[in-house]
């Protein structure tokens, strides 16, 4: 094996974070693009110092763009004598939300039927750089501009690892050059329908050009940092809502939360919302909340759906329904 210098830094990263303990069994998520390649073959040079059981999965989308594709990764895995699972969609949505949601879904169902623990995907700093922005013309908070991090749990038995995140597409495509992996081009990632694409193709392009070289260190830099702040606030948020909380849990004391800073009740009052609600609270909702710690009383917000609101009563606000 001809040992190179991704070959180092990626074994380098993986003692220092310790992502990829010795002898676990992994699930590789490849599409046959050049990341998942790089990252394929990476760990099966790896695979004798590490001693891990590599296996791939594989999410085919069922769209016509995608035809061909899981039997080039069956190909693949055949050659290099990989098991190998496939997923295929049907009537899958053609947008972006829908394939990413189906496709973690999908590898959630491969490693609990095969018995996997540990997902590995192929996502680079690139994909990092990318998201933030992706994140922030959507005007998402803190958390939405530290996603992408090295780890995080899929279910609660199941965790996805990202071990590229220091490697830049250009380092992966490289790579695959120098041991002429045969690489699937997909049509798709130059469609420009497609908002990632346009950020990919267009957007960091021209902020490199016209603003920062370097914008995509810069960009990652400061995934870093709002990450590490973002960890911070929300162990310090849990706390605070379970000093505000009622026993019931559907109310919350006003008198607690009003001398802690703003962004400490935004995130005390989305945890809040969140035991409330079906799924994750917007912006709106978390404000109106806000709003209550220093409203009159009776004071109520109709901003949630269904019949649920929430009303100030006395220093409580609580939960009711109509």
């Amino acid at each position: 094996m001809t040992w190179s210098n991704l070959h180092a830094k990626v074994h380098i990263t993986l003692r220092k974070r310790q992502l990829l303990p010795k002898k676990e069994r992994l699930l590789v998520a490849v599409s046959g693009g050049q990341d998942s390649l790089c990252l394929l073959k990476l760990l099966v040079d790896l695979q004798s110092k590490w001693e891990w059981e590599l296996a791939i999965a594989h999410c085919d989308h069922g769209w016509p763009t995608d035809a061909g594709m899981s039997d080039h990764v069956q190909q693949i895995a055949q050659s290099w004598g990989i098991p190998y699972y496939l997923k295929t969609a049907h009537h899958l949505k053609e947008t972006e939300a829908a394939a990413r949601k189906w496709r973690y879904q999908a590898l959630i169902e491969i490693a609990t039927e095969q018995g996997f623990s540990l997902v590995v995907t192929a996502h680079t700093k690139t994909d990092r750089a990318e998201t933030f922005l992706y994140n922030l013309i959507r005007g998402a908070g803190t958390d939405g501009l530290s996603s992408l991090t090295w780890v995080r749990s899929l279910s609660e038995n199941i965790w996805l690892v990202r071990p590229l995140l220091e490697i830049s597409r250009s380092e992966t495509y490289q790579f695959c050059q120098q041991f002429n992996l045969s690489i699937w081009e997909d049509i798709l990632n130059q469609n420009l329908k497609y908002a990632r694409n346009r950020i990919r193709h267009e957007l960091l392009p021209y902020l490199q050009t016209h603003f920062n070289p370097q914008v995509e260190k810069a960009l990652i830099q400061s995934a870093e940092i709002l990450r590490s702040e973002g960890e911070y606030l929300e162990e310090t948020a849990q706390q605070w809502l379970e000093k505000s909380l009622s026993e019931d849990k559907i109310a919350i004391h006003r008198q607690i939360l009003r001398g802690i800073p703003l962004a400490l009740q935004r995130r005390v009052m989305r945890r809040f919302l969140t035991t409330v609600l079906s799924k994750a609270p917007n912006f709106e909702q978390i404000e109106a909340l806000v709003n209550l710690i220093n409203a009159p009383n009776r004071s109520s917000t109709f901003s949630l759906p269904g019949t649920i609101t929430i009303e100030v009563q006395g220093e409580w606000i609580r939960v009711s329904h109509l």
